[in-house]
C-alpha cells in the first residue's frame, strides 16, 4: 500500500509541475569574470579557516616539501621554450636508469600544465607541471620515420625537443631542416629516443611513434613523469645546483 502511495504522490507533483503556468522565459544571457586575488585574504571567514585547518595541514604535507630550486620564471611555448627543452633533457636524463641512451627526447607542450616560478620548486609545483599520468616511455625510430617525427612536430609550430636537436621549420609549419648532435639525419639508420606513453600511441598529431620498433613502455607508478622530474630537481639539489634551462634554438623559424 506505501509504494501505491508514494507512485500517486510522485505522478501528483509531475502533474502539479507539467501544468503550472509558465511564467518565466530566457530573454538573454550575461557573464562576468569574478577575479579571485588577494582582496579576499583582507577579511578571512575564520570559521571557515577553522573547518579548512586540519585538510590544509595534511595538503601542505604532501605538496608543500621542497624538491629544489629553479633559477628563474619558466613557460611551456612553441616553437621552443625553456621549459619544454628542460622536461625534454629531463627524459634524457632519465633514461640511464632504464639501461636506455637515447638520441632525442620528445615532450609535448600540451602535457604541460602550469608555468616555474623562480625559486624554489615544490612537489606541488611539479604537480601542476605534470598532473597526468604520462610515464617515460623508449622507442626506436629509423632515420624515415625520424624525419616523419621532425616533419609532424614543424606541422604543430614545435614542440619539447632535447638538446642536440636542431629544426628549421616556417610559419605556416614546414619542415625545412633537420639535424641531429650535428649531423644530418640518416634516412637508413636507427635512432633511439625517449617519450611519453601518451606520444609512442601516436597522440597530439605525432603518429610517427606509432611505426617504432623494440618500444619499451614501463606501467608502474614510479616511472610517471612527475616522479622523474622530482628526481632530477632532487639530484641538482643534491649537488647544490639551480635548475637551468633556456632557449637556445633547437627548434627556430624561418623568416
Amino acid at each position: 500500500m506505501r509504494k501505491n502511495k508514494l507512485i500517486l504522490a510522485s505522478f501528483a507533483t509531475l502533474m502539479m509541475i507539467s501544468c503550472a503556468p509558465k511564467h518565466y522565459q530566457l530573454t538573454s544571457v550575461e557573464r562576468s569574470r569574478i577575479i579571485v586575488d588577494s582582496r579576499y585574504d583582507q577579511h578571512p571567514d575564520q570559521a571557515a579557516a577553522n573547518y579548512l585547518a586540519p585538510y590544509k595541514r595534511v595538503n601542505d604535507s604532501i605538496m608543500g616539501p621542497v624538491m629544489g630550486q629553479v633559477a628563474h620564471n619558466m613557460h611551456p611555448d612553441r616553437p621552443e621554450s625553456d621549459l619544454t627543452n628542460l622536461l625534454s633533457d629531463i627524459l634524457v636524463w632519465a633514461a640511464k636508469d632504464y639501461n636506455e641512451q637515447p638520441v632525442l627526447g620528445v615532450y609535448n607542450k600540451g602535457g604541460v600544465r602550469a608555468d616555474l616560478t623562480k625559486g624554489d620548486v615544490t612537489y606541488g609545483d611539479i604537480l601542476d607541471i605534470a598532473p597526468f599520468e604520462n610515464k617515460i616511455s623508449f622507442v626506436t625510430l629509423t632515420g624515415e620515420q625520424l624525419m616523419k617525427l621532425f616533419t609532424q612536430i614543424a606541422k604543430r609550430g614545435g614542440e619539447g625537443v632535447s638538446k642536440g636537436t636542431e629544426l628549421v621549420i616556417t610559419k605556416d609549419g614546414q619542415l625545412v631542416s633537420a639535424r641531429l648532435h650535428g649531423k644530418e639525419i640518416d634516412p637508413k639508420a636507427e635512432y633511439r629516443v625517449t617519450t611519453v606513453n601518451y606520444l609512442l600511441e601516436g597522440n597530439d598529431g605525432m603518429d610517427a611513434f606509432i611505426e617504432g620498433s623494440n618500444k619499451v613502455a614501463p606501467t608502474e607508478k614510479n616511472n610517471n613523469t612527475r616522479y622523474l622530474i622530482m628526481n632530477y630537481f632532487r639530484d641538482k639539489a643534491s649537488r647544490g645546483e639551480i635548475v637551468d634551462a633556456k632557449v637556445e634554438g633547437r627548434i627556430k623559424i624561418k623568416d
